[in-house]
């Protein structure tokens, strides 16, 4: 059973399980949020798509006997061209179009003499293997290769001093493209030399469009997503209610030559002088937050932590003026910071387990006895719980050093992968 705005990619996923004609059943929209009233008036309807008695469809459905066009399946045709031809350069951007190999944007085409010097920037093979990716969890993955990557990264407009980040990225396992009602979107975060050799704007406007390096890389990690794991359709392969701009680009580096503190991928486990990118899903809020040097910062930085979603801690971007104000302020390190924002963001234990993705994610947990969800869980309705695990925020210094700025994003970690292998 689905609600009607399903109906293309529940029909995508049976047919890609190999049930083409397996049984669904469609109700007028969401069932999150109404009324025992509303959800009787669903049940006691017709079938969103059919117009049938919904009873009369789940019954049948359940009890209908299969057919031999049941029994078939299904099976997949799977060619792979190396080159497609069109008459003229319009008429390639449109074809490119057409397929929605695109993000919506212009492309630089990818011709062979193109992808040829890309992959000049890296040693490894073009047939080589990068990785596998899909676009959520019941899809099956797509496995692809360096040359592959090269053309979405030629796609981009990225230059081959760009291309181990991008490699980098390909092997992650994480989508740039997720399937989530909720529209997520990958960050990433590029620490080590890479980040000076690339070209990389580490400072005044690096979160915007003022960098080729920043918006080609990032764009190329979407393109690359959206090719090369099964497309990135709208209500068929992707649900984000509302879309993502972050998902067009969103890959920044840490300005670590400003930072008070050790770098991003130093506290995941590497050595300072190692090149690496780190990978975050969410991107769905962003706060505005506050530094030491501002009048009421608690209350202002208490508020912010209030306001976000508490399925996702923050990943917190701050200028380095801000990171040094911390400092001063009696916060050494990251880690000092991190406990504090954890102390502080609350909220009653009533609302947190309102949460539809807590409540789906975390109950469960908490029900099994882990903590710290099971001491969340035993609170009283009214009782203030603290929402966030000081380890799943993370602070990252980005930016020109001149305000005393910072931001509080939907971040959830996924990894940190090194780029260095990709050279």
């Amino acid at each position: 059973m689905h609600s009607r705005q399903f109906r293309r990619i529940a029909a995508n996923v049976a047919r890609t399980k190999g049930m083409p004609r397996m049984r669904q059943a469609y109700l007028p929209g969401a069932i999150s949020g109404r009324s025992a009233t509303e959800l009787s008036e669903y049940i006691e309807g017709t079938d969103a798509v059919t117009g049938r008695p919904f009873m009369d469809e789940l019954l049948d459905a359940l009890a209908g006997r299969l057919d031999e066009e049941d029994l078939k399946g299904s099976s997949y045709e799977r060619p792979r061209r190396q080159l497609v031809e069109a008459a003229d350069e319009p008429s390639a951007h449109a074809l490119f179009l057409e397929n929605r190999w695109t993000d919506g944007l212009p492309i630089v085409l990818p011709t062979e003499e193109r992808v040829r010097e890309m992959l000049t920037g890296t040693s490894r093979r073009p047939d080589e293997v990068v990785g596998r990716l899909a676009p959520a969890k019941f899809r099956e993955r797509w496995e692809f290769t360096v040359e592959k990557v090269a053309v979405n990264a030629v796609m981009a407009g990225a230059g081959p001093e760009h291309f181990p980040i991008i490699l980098a990225l390909a092997s992650s396992g994480v989508t740039a493209r997720m399937s989530s009602l909720t529209s997520m979107a990958a960050i990433a975060i590029v620490n080590g030399p890479i980040r000076l050799e690339a070209g990389m704007n580490t400072g005044m406007g690096a979160m915007g469009p003022y960098s080729r390096a920043n918006a080609t890389i990032g764009r190329a990690y979407g393109l690359l997503s959206q090719n090369l794991q099964g497309g990135s359709v709208p209500g068929e392969t992707y649900m984000g209610t509302l879309g993502n701009t972050y998902a067009y680009t969103a890959a920044f580096p840490e300005n670590e030559e400003a930072s008070p503190w050790e770098p991003l991928h130093v506290q995941h486990g590497l050595r300072p002088d190692e090149s690496a990118v780190s990978l975050f899903l969410g991107g769905w809020y962003t706060i505005s937050g506050a530094s030491p040097r501002r009048r009421h910062w608690e209350e202002i930085l208490r508020g912010a932590l209030r306001a976000c979603d508490p399925a996702f801690a923050p990943l917190v971007v701050m200028d380095p003026t801000a990171a040094h104000d911390f400092v001063e302020a009696g916060f050494p390190g990251k880690d000092d910071v991190r406990a504090w924002l954890a102390r502080n963001g609350r909220m009653s234990a009533g609302e947190y387990w309102s949460n539809g993705v807590v409540r789906a994610i975390l109950r469960p947990l908490a029900l099994a006895g882990e903590e710290p969800h099971a001491t969340r869980y035993k609170a009283s309705g009214d009782e203030p719980v603290e929402i966030y695990d000081a380890g799943d925020i993370n602070i990252a210094v980005i930016g020109g050093g001149t305000a005393n700025a910072s931001k509080l994003i939907a971040a959830r970690y996924e990894t940190t992968v090194r780029v260095d292998p990709w050279r």
